[in-house]
């Protein structure tokens, strides 16, 4: 006996509501939790050298990225 089923039934419509409460979640995350300040110095030159890191394979490239880092903190810390 076939059962012809239409509609997404019980398990597909609790999949699209995990679904849209995920996707609810992060967009709230994005929206309404920004920090209200920019980052520190010291936050700044640890998010840019985890960026040297991944965005450079070749050790000068990194070390150079790095030092630019490490300027740019010191510009930071004379402004503050």
């Amino acid at each position: 006996m076939k059962v012809l089923q239409r509609g997404l039934g019980a398990f597909g419509a609790l999949v699209v509501l995990v679904l849209a409460i995920v996707a609810g979640y992060y967009v709230y995350k994005e929206v309404f939790m920004q920090p209200s300040e920019p980052p520190s110095c010291k936050a700044a030159l640890n998010q840019c050298i985890a960026t040297c890191r991944r965005t450079t394979s070749e050790a000068p490239a990194t070390q150079a990225c790095q030092e630019s880092c490490e300027r740019d903190a010191d510009a930071c810390e004379r402004k503050r």
